[in-house]
């Protein structure tokens, strides 16, 4: 068995050959019936489409009657100065707020009349912070949310359009609210362009989607779509908020090219697709119909498969000798070239058979050859680049740490403090030797404690010891290598951002052995972060200043990344007020 299937794989060009000369006798064999067949079909569509037109113009007329209904009302309720006055006076005393609550009532009831065909809710809200709806279940948001809500923000960039957005209402606290269509308009006045409020006529999709149901049946869908794509509303609810690129490009394709309708797979299915723009509401409302469904099978499958059975049978072996011949010799260099094991570019294949085949045999060599070379080159150029980097992050020493620090001694030493200034100039010595150097290069940890101790202590000289710095270090870590200066970035952070609000605290450096890793903790009792996830890497510092080298401490994990891969790195958790735990995970080498 698996020697037929290295036959077959290695025979491919002579199985396609076959394939394609009995598919041409058998498409000779049915293009007659196809044509028919395609006739009959595209006259049926045409008729269909021609329905369905009319079916889309009545529900085109639905919508805009309800569109109407809205414009009366949203143009009242812009016109009323009990509304403009119930959304723009202060609170005042309970008497006249009562009274304005009460006309705001009557106004309202008055308006709602206009739209009573329709289940519509209406809210409105204003700049006073008042807000009056006639029924919260139909969008079932707070003030605050509303204000909030990309609704308001679209309406408020376009107020003197009626908008029609759609919002998942869904929510933990009222499970049984759904999706919403909601019409929404600032409240402006029109000389002076102040906008002292906003409405919204909420209409569940529920409710939306009776304009059109009436006119689907099995196979015979209704779906309506913003200008994003997203299905707004549909007979079929399931597919309510789901995305629609495609479905929108062939709607627009429609409306631009003036098509009656269009055949396209959708979802798998065979569709024919009518769509008529709403300008009004800024939708799309596009009629499916599945082709399967509404014209049947149409085509005899039995008698076709027959005729072709009889014509492959009768072609058989005309087609397999001439196939044969033609491609035994490329079905030989095919063998060749896919035994090649995988990057051994220095197998040559053999040249042999005929002129086309021994021409591609000898370009494949040649281009062997030279993808040998493009390799050696690329490998070169990638190392190359790798450690430029990895020196790019370390090869940066902050000179305002080296002014402050100098500043430092050369006050210390006008104090008359000579045997401390004479420390820090040592520690500064230490630490801008170690600090210095080839960026390939690792050093013991007992050395990197050693940098740390040098870095503190220059901070407790300059800042005070207000900070106190603890280590913990297991001795079977102090001789495990690590990249120089792979914890000071961390120490750094939390000297200068994790106590802006405590006065004092403590950071506690901890090193351990993890099987065969080396496990890291810079662990400080301060602020905290709010931005920071558990188990994520660091998150963005407060400030990006780095006070002694370049490497802040989002390069750390970049750089141990580089060096060791992608099993190796940073993470972070944090709580504000509790403290911060940094985790520097790194392989545990000796050399």
């Amino acid at each position: 068995m698996r020697r037929l299937l290295d036959r077959f794989k290695y025979n491919g060009l002579f199985v396609k050959m076959f394939v394609i000369m009995v598919v041409s006798l058998v498409t000779v064999s049915v293009t007659t019936t196809w044509t028919t067949i395609n006739t009959s079909e595209r006259v049926f569509m045409e008729t269909f489409s021609i329905t369905n037109s009319k079916v889309i113009e009545q529900i085109k007329s639905n919508m805009d009657s309800f569109n109407y209904s809205i414009v009366i009302a949203s143009n009242n309720m812009s016109q009323s100065g009990s509304i403009r006055g119930f959304l723009t006076e202060g609170d005042g005393d309970s008497i006249s707020r009562n009274k304005a609550y009460y006309s705001m009532s009557q106004q309202m009831k008055r308006f709602i009349s206009g739209v009573d065909a329709y289940d519509v809710g209406i809210t409105i809200t204003g700049v006073n912070g008042r807000s009056y709806a006639t029924d919260r279940s139909y969008w079932p948001l707070t003030d605050d949310e509303i204000r909030k809500h990309p609704i308001t923000a679209r309406t408020l960039e376009e107020p003197r359009r009626l908008m029609y957005q759609y919002d998942d209402a869904q929510r933990s606290d009222n499970p049984e609210a759904g999706p919403t269509i909601v019409a929404s308009k600032a409240l402006i006045d029109r000389t002076t362009d102040f906008v002292y409020g906003t409405m919204y006529f909420s209409i569940p999709e529920r409710e939306f989607r009776r304009f059109y149901e009436s006119f689907t049946s099995l196979g015979n869908d209704v779906v309506v779509l913003d200008g994003e794509g997203t299905i707004v509303s549909a007979n079929r609810p399931e597919r309510i908020g789901m995305p629609a690129a495609d479905l929108l490009g062939y709607a627009k394709q429609i409306e631009d090219e003036r098509l009656p309708y269009k055949d396209a797979d959708i979802m798998g299915h065979e569709q024919i697709v009518l769509s008529e723009h709403l300008s009004s509401f800024d939708l799309y409302v596009v009629n499916l119909i599945d082709k399967e469904t509404a014209i049947g099978q149409l085509i005899d499958t039995k008698t076709i498969a027959l005729s072709v059975m009889a014509i492959t049978l009768a072609a058989v072996i005309i087609v397999f000798v001439i196939s044969r011949r033609m491609t035994k010799s490329l079905s030989r260099l095919v063998k060749q070239i896919s035994t090649i094991s995988k990057y051994e570019f220095d197998h040559h294949v053999t040249v042999g058979g005929s002129y086309e085949t021994r021409q591609l045999a000898r370009a494949f060599n040649d281009m062997l050859d030279e993808l040998q070379e493009y390799v050696k080159e690329l490998v070169q150029t990638q190392k190359q680049q790798r450690n430029a980097e990895l020196e790019a992050l370390q090869q940066q020493i902050n000179p305002h740490f080296l002014y402050n620090t100098l500043a430092s001694v050369k006050f210390m030493v006008q104090q008359g403090s000579k045997e401390k200034a004479a420390e820090t100039i040592n520690a500064l010595i230490s630490l801008l030797q170690n600090a210095i150097g080839n960026i390939s290069e690792t050093i013991p940890l007992s050395q990197e404690l050693v940098n740390l101790k040098n870095y503190v202590f220059i901070n407790h000289v300059r800042y005070g010891d207000r900070i106190k710095v603890n280590y913990f270090i297991a001795p079977d870590c102090m001789g495990c290598h690590v990249p120089k200066l792979i914890i000071q970035p961390f120490i750094e952070n939390a000297f200068f951002h994790a106590f802006n609000r405590k006065p004092e605290g403590h950071i506690y450096i901890m090193v351990a052995r993890e099987a065969d890793a080396l496990q890291c903790e810079v662990v400080d009792n301060g602020d905290g972060m709010a931005d920071a996830v558990s188990g994520s890497p660091l998150p963005s510092p407060k400030s990006k200043r780095q006070l002694f080298t370049g490497i802040g401490v989002r390069n750390v994990h970049d750089r141990i990344k580089l060096l060791y891969g992608e099993a190796y790195g940073v993470t972070v958790t944090s709580e504000p007020g509790e403290g911060t735990k940094v985790k520097i995970r790194l392989p545990a080498l000796k050399e």
